[in-house]
């Protein structure tokens, strides 16, 4: 059994304080329980989380807390106002997926405003090498409908429409019953089955927590520990394209920008108490690592680019969904990686031939020979030393 590095002890979910007070003896150590197993499900490499029968119960010391299931996914897209929108006004655009996506709670990364035009544009009229993204705020309606609980709006395109655009697509969200999280000191807690989840977005822009400012970030991390039992860091970093697939260690720079340092910024998050972080901002898949017990994916790829307005050229349309399994204490309970690509319009579509899977597995492998995760054909994701 993996066992991860001791971490500070957190508050625990309401309805649990009693159960754990009776079997732990100091510390925040493992309650016990057998955890979920991770398997395909009948979609087919879903990775549904399928508990085992529990052993018969003689106590309270017999069982330990559930494992909540969380998935996430890379960038999403679902069109560019007012030309270039799905078929049938976005209506099915995630039906494809919407199997692969089923966990306690669903996040991804919004990568554009959900706004009528403000009139605040960042790109002028005749730029060549600006981009600018957009859809209408009853949008929001297709990603509650996908099963989305929770969108990251700290990414480079947040403010395309300028702070009027970053409000219209909370006010959108909210109507819809979303949450939204990314904006400076912003800590989205959210009750999933009793548990605290508490998300925070990060990235290298002034409309977001800082993932630049590595003290700053820790400080956001450290706080919403103390508000939630397990915390999720959501941050878009790193260089962007196609040759954009390796993590090394130092800063990554695109178009002049300091797009952060992944690996020390993803090591300092867990430090200071996240439990899990989901990458996201090169347009490509990356490996993934564990590190302190913690799972780290450095890049999610594209998900979405409705209208075309993401490239799906080679390993730039391959994606992704990420699901993991954890405890209340952030004990590790199973995770599996689900292929997606973008089609032709740039919808995102169940991927057969597992192309995202196979680079994730080789880069994890490649970039972090000791600490990589492990993933099997099915998609399962393990810890190194779990085999």
């Amino acid at each position: 059994m993996y066992a991860p590095a001791s971490r500070p002890c957190r508050g625990v979910a309401p309805g649990l304080a009693a159960l754990l007070a009776a079997v732990l003896m100091a510390g925040c150590a493992d309650p016990g329980g057998e955890a979920p197993v991770w398997q395909p499900g009948a979609g087919g490499g879903t990775g549904v989380p399928v508990s085992t029968a529990s052993p018969k119960a003689t106590g309270p010391a017999s069982s330990g807390p559930r494992a909540i299931s969380l998935s996430a996914t890379g960038d999403i897209i679902i069109g560019n106002a007012p030309s270039r929108l799905p078929a049938a006004d976005g209506r099915g655009f995630f039906a494809s997926v919407t199997a692969a996506l089923k966990a306690d709670l669903v996040m991804g990364n919004l990568e554009e405003p959900l706004t009528v035009d403000t009139g605040a544009g960042k790109c002028a009229a005749n730029a060549t090498r600006c981009f600018q993204f957009r859809a209408p705020p009853e949008y929001a309606a297709h990603l509650r409908d996908a099963g989305f609980d929770v969108l990251n709006q700290a990414n480079n395109h947040g403010y395309d429409y300028g702070p009027k655009g970053y409000e219209n697509t909370q006010k959108a969200l909210q109507k819809y019953d979303l949450e939204h999280t990314g904006a400076p000191d912003e800590i989205t807690v959210v009750d999933v089955e009793g548990v605290k989840v508490g998300v925070v977005g990060f990235s290298s822009y002034v409309w977001s927590n800082s993932l630049v400012d590595i003290a700053e970030a820790k400080a956001v991390v450290t706080k919403a520990a103390t508000m939630a039992d397990l915390v999720v860091v959501q941050v878009h970093m790193g260089g962007e394209g196609a040759d954009k697939t390796r993590v090394k260690p130092g800063t990554e720079l695109f178009l002049g920008e300091n797009r952060g340092d992944p690996v020390k910024f993803s090591h300092a998050m867990i430090d200071a108490g996240a439990d899990l972080i989901v990458g996201h901002g090169p347009h490509v898949l990356r490996g993934m690592e564990f590190y302190q017990g913690r799972l780290i994916a450095y890049s999610l790829g594209n998900f979405a680019g409705g209208g075309n307005s993401l490239s799906n050229d080679g390993r730039l349309g391959w994606g992704g969904v990420l699901k993991v399994s954890l405890k209340p204490d952030g004990t590790w309970a199973g995770g599996s990686f689900t292929s997606t690509y973008m089609n032709s319009t740039g919808k995102p579509t169940m991927d057969p031939d597992h192309r995202g899977l196979g680079l994730v597995a080789e880069l994890s492998r490649a970039d972090f020979p000791k600490s990589g995760a492990r993933l099997d054909r099915q998609g399962k994701i393990s810890p190194p030393t779990a085999g």
